[in-house]
């Protein structure tokens, strides 16, 4: 499949090309009348055929979390703070810190649990070569010296403290998590994709491929030379994402188009193309993608919230918004759908929208296939500017609402992240995929070889995140330990609609199953409701 599917990488692409990509059409300028009026029928969920009987997949993608932030002690809380959580006596263990790692680790500092007054913490180092040089060739053991920020600077009612980045929380702050995990299927074998930050993460999720990234003036769009956006550039300006550039097709980009970045775009195919070519249903729905207002021809996204500790963070972030880096995929001017019968469907909105059209889908019974949630950046996990009580508000808050849908019977909803934050985490990765750029790999990854192509700076697996799996046909209370990746989610999507492979070197043609989280045979799990905001159990 994948041999037939291949395509041959597009070339450079001038200023002229780049401002008339002809999918555009249906999302700027005079051509969106048309595609209102003509969208793209495709066919309603339960009508598509699938390997599984899982017929709609929603995929909540958090910020920044390792998994042994958030389940190092799983399933054993301190009961001292916070909300109480007692797990059920036939709860699995999981690969996670035990005694020997809490009082004599390997690192600077020992892991400290922290409070639930304490959700709110600095933001750690989480870029692609910090978090290899933490890894130390696989001792990971150097945490504190490469990847820790303990002190925040202009940031009120932050946390912070020598050896932060070794610190994790428990069933009495994730509450939520922890309850999700008690009911469903946790996988405590997942790992980054690749080393590095938000963005990268992003594009593995829904490509499998960081490289086929290039830089443009953020007004002409025309490819420039930018070492931030594009690291080991081909003789066209083609190489790999490792950073979080803008993406070059969002009016919101560069601070709603106030400052003068190099923006980027992305080159090949993403799973959208394959939906869309399958007639599958999809979108992508992110808190503070509708715009405010506009301002020198451009959208804005003005929306802004203020965490649970008071601190205000603008809702929509550009580059958590892989979609927008892709032309075949991008709704620059943030144009909302047609109608609500429209959400999934191919029009103006081209299948990018705010979380509030995601609502409103599933209020009116048409929720698409494939749906990824993106939460407001209050709200998305991820350290320096949200946290773990905001988090499970969204977390909880939406997937309550998808258990009083009647598409709940044929769900699948899957809970991942996009980086570690630089978090500590004690499992070393496999490195399956070597990289060997002097300028930006670590030993961890030149001592390996590039087994999926050749493009360099595609270094992974990364650090582990949690994964998990919360479904009518997921298994109770299961630790998987099946070996899976950011990918894994999109094999998965690819296999339930039969849509094949991206190709060109995509690492979901390696990726592990996540077949392991499920029972197919039968739906045994239960609907359990909980509280947003304490992460209790209310009904189940």
């Amino acid at each position: 499949m994948d041999t037939r599917i291949r395509r041959r990488r597009r070339g450079l692409l001038g200023a002229g090309a780049l401002a008339s990509v002809a999918v555009l059409a249906v999302v700027t300028g005079s051509a969106a009348s048309t595609a209102e009026a003509q969208p793209l029928n495709l066919f309603p969920a339960h009508w598509i055929p699938t390997s599984t009987p899982i017929k709609h997949v929603v995929v909540i993608f958090g910020e920044n979390i390792s998994f042994d932030h958030y389940f190092g002690t799983y399933p054993n809380a301190a009961n001292t703070d916070g909300t109480p959580f007692k797990a059920a006596r036939n709860t699995p263990k999981v690969n996670g810190l035990d005694h020997k790692l809490l009082t004599d680790n390997p690192n600077a500092y020992n892991p400290k649990r922290l409070t639930h007054e304490q959700a709110l913490t600095c933001d750690q180092n989480h870029n692609y070569g910090a978090e290899q040089a933490a890894f130390n060739g696989g001792k990971m053991d150097k945490f504190v010296e490469k990847t820790e920020t303990d002190k925040c600077t202009g940031q009120p009612v932050l946390f912070g403290e020598p050896g932060l980045v070794m610190d994790y929380y428990d069933g009495n702050t994730v509450t939520g998590m922890w309850n999700y995990a008690q009911h469903y299927a946790l996988n405590d074998n997942s790992f980054n994709t690749v080393f590095g930050p938000s963005s990268p993460g992003a594009i593995d999720l829904i490509s499998g491929n960081t490289h086929g990234v290039q830089a443009v003036d953020p007004v002409t769009h025309e490819p420039v030379s930018d070492a931030y956006a594009v690291q080991s550039p081909d003789a066209n300006g083609i190489g790999t994402m490792i950073n979080d550039p803008d993406p070059a097709w969002d009016d919101c980009s560069d601070k709603n188009h106030t400052s003068k970045d190099n923006l980027a775009t992305m080159h090949g195919r993403n799973v959208g193309d394959l939906l869309n070519q399958r007639h599958v249903t999809w979108g992508w729905f992110q808190g503070g993608f509708r715009p405010t207002g506009t301002a020198n021809g451009y959208a804005v996204c003005g929306a802004t919230h203020a965490n649970v500790g008071g601190n205000a963070a603008v809702d929509y972030s550009p580059h958590h918004e892989p979609f927008q880096y892709y032309p075949s995929t991008a709704n620059p001017k943030h144009l909302p759908p047609s109608s609500v019968q429209a959400i999934g469907q191919t029009d103006r909105a081209n299948h990018q929208y705010d979380i509030s059209d995601f609502n409103d889908s599933l209020k009116a019974g048409s929720m698409p296939a494939v749906s990824f949630l993106k939460a407001p950046e209050y709200q998305d996990g991820h350290a320096g500017y949200s946290d773990p009580l905001d988090e499970q508000q969204f977390v909880v808050g939406e997937i309550n609402k998808i258990q009083q849908s009647p598409d709940w019977k044929s769900t699948a909803i899957v809970l991942a992240y996009d980086d570690s934050d630089g978090w500590y985490d004690h499992q070393a990765s496999k490195v399956l995929n070597g990289s060997h750029d002097a300028a930006q790999d670590q030993a961890v990854c030149t001592g390996k070889p590039t087994t999926v192509g050749t493009y360099a700076d595609r270094c992974g697996y990364g650090p582990r995140l949690p994964l998990l799996v919360i479904s009518p046909y997921s298994k109770v209370n299961h630790v998987d330990h099946s070996l899976t990746d950011q990918t894994s989610v999109l094999k998965f999507i690819e296999d339930n609609w039969f849509a094949g492979r991206i190709g060109d070197s995509s690492f979901d043609s390696r990726a592990g199953s996540l077949n392991g989280m499920f029972d197919f045979w039968w739906p045994e799990a239960k609907k359990v409701t909980l509280d947003p905001k304490t992460g209790a159990v209310v009904h189940s």
